[in-house]
């Protein structure tokens, strides 16, 4: 063991959720249709939601709250192919009372295939209109924030 392993490592704030492109993920070129990012992106959220305690059908049935995407960018940097096993990262960057902020990336090995900025809402399941997030769970994405890459 060296000193390096006995030294504590703080825990990561960056949520990986495991993938793998299918046939029907692709084109007739066999590379990953650019729309089924979005999708395994979304999935990757979801799942980071659940980790935290709150499955996306809970929040709407407990909370009357649901989260929809507001904005995103992407750049679009490598293609994927047909068999790729994928990772799908979500890391929370910004927080505020009704809306939040991920950075997320799509990684085959080392290589980033897609970076994207996603801008989500939160809503009231009954309206669709903007709601603040209930205070339990505010404070739990509170402690999930990401430090800012940019100092």
């Amino acid at each position: 063991m060296s000193p390096e392993s006995l030294i504590p490592q703080p825990p990561s704030l960056m949520f990986s959720w495991p993938t793998r492109v299918y046939w029907e993920d692709t084109d007739a070129g066999g590379l990953v249709y650019h729309a089924q990012y979005l999708a395994f992106m979304e999935r990757a959220r979801s799942e980071w939601v659940r980790a935290l305690g709150y499955g996306q059908d809970g929040l709407r049935l407990q909370h009357g709250l649901l989260f929809v995407v507001a904005g995103m960018q992407i750049g679009f940097l490598k293609p994927g192919r047909l068999d790729d096993a994928l990772e799908v990262t979500v890391e929370l960057r910004r927080c505020r009372r009704a809306s939040l902020i991920f950075a997320q990336t799509v990684r085959r090995g080392e290589e980033a295939l897609i970076e994207a900025e996603v801008r989500v809402a939160a809503v009231d399941a009954a309206q669709l209109r903007p709601c603040p997030i209930p205070p339990e769970l505010y404070a739990q994405l509170q402690a999930q924030l990401a430090p800012d890459p940019a100092g």
